[in-house]
């Protein structure tokens, strides 16, 4: 049975910080990348169970997409009363200590 993904508010705006930080706006392979990365979410709908549990927290999942040093983790919980997957965070450690150009 699949899922619904619902994405939070939070990783709304992880991912609008993260379409502006590698400017998919004005890059054919940035889009892709971004692109590429929505659909992973949206695949959760059908495999939400592949992923493993986080280090932080047994409770949630996390999904990791692109390949280093890209490497973007989606955190999510799934919730089985409503047969949800909640995206929660969409992550990636070098955007903190990295300035943009």
């Amino acid at each position: 049975m699949a899922y619904r993904v619902k994405i939070m508010p939070r990783a709304e705006r992880d991912l609008a910080g993260t379409y502006q930080w590698i400017d998919a706006g004005s890059s054919d392979a940035a889009l892709a990348w971004y692109r590429g990365l929505r659909e992973a979410i949206r695949i959760l709908r059908n495999i939400s169970q592949r992923s493993p549990a986080t280090p932080e927290n047994e409770r949630f999942r996390h999904l990791l997409y692109g390949a280093k040093p890209h490497v973007y983790r989606v955190i999510y919980q799934i919730v089985e009363k409503h047969k949800e997957v909640e995206i929660l965070h969409v992550r990636h450690g070098a955007m903190d200590r990295r300035k943009r150009l």
